[in-house]
């Protein structure tokens, strides 16, 4: 991953000396903060690469550090939460928190994780790249077409819409609500049946066996994820 700078917001300290012995051991340099004020202090000053966050901090909401953030930074953020409730998941991510790790976690996932936000990040997004490729799925953006092993695809206007909307977000996980305002609007944010039906329809095409699927990962409860790194 390189020496990218991981500023790790974590009021626990035992968690914090964790989670910063796994990211030095990839040579990350690791920056800490036990509070939310201390740690946008840090964030403005550091300017990190990657910012791991737990939610629950002692002087505030990580959902309030997630938007404040957000509006001066695009570095990804990875939350750590003890807190598996599905509305606390989806509120950071459509805060903009980019991926999320329910604790206790390993050490391979954490890393594992990060390395595809760092990549992400690294690559300055996709936006100025019309072209993705995953396994032998291509998706080239500027001609709208996707092609699996060679052979084009014929995707409906709604599934080219979905996948589109990962392919500008590779690894983040993207909420029911988010696909159903960037694909159908506002008038549907209650239709989530519309995600799960044209999502099934995707994965028929896209993956190999769409009953365990390998690059449109479903997070349970939240949303889905393309895993361009499966």
């Amino acid at each position: 991953m390189g020496a990218a700078r991981v500023l790790m917001i974590e009021d626990e300290p035992e968690i914090r000396r964790f989670v910063r012995m796994a990211l030095e051991s990839e040579g990350l340099e690791v920056f800490e903060a036990g509070t939310l004020q201390r740690g946008l202090i840090d964030a403005a000053t550091r300017r990190p690469e990657l910012v791991v966050l737990d939610l629950g901090l002692p002087d505030g909401d990580g959902v309030d550090f997630i938007r404040e953030f957000r509006g001066w930074s695009s570095s990804p953020i990875l939350v750590l939460s003890a807190r598996e409730g599905e509305d606390r998941k989806v509120q950071a991510l459509d805060a903009g928190a980019d991926d999320y790790l329910v604790k206790p976690f390993g050490v391979a996932e954490l890393l594992a994780r990060a390395r595809v936000q760092l990549r992400r990040h690294g690559a300055g997004g996709n936006d100025g790249d019309p072209v993705l490729s995953f396994g032998d799925i291509v998706v080239d953006r500027a001609l709208r077409q996707v092609s699996r092993d060679g052979q084009r695809l014929h995707l409906t206007p709604i599934e080219y819409r979905l996948l589109q909307e990962f392919c500008a977000a590779p690894g983040r996980v993207l909420t029911y609500q988010h696909l159903l305002k960037a694909v159908w609007g506002p008038d549907h944010m209650d239709d989530l049946h519309y995600v799960r039906v044209h999502m099934a329809n995707l994965r028929k095409k896209i993956e190999a066996d769409p009953n365990r699927p390998r690059w449109l990962i479903t997070e349970a409860g939240v949303g889905y994820r393309l895993d361009p790194k499966a």
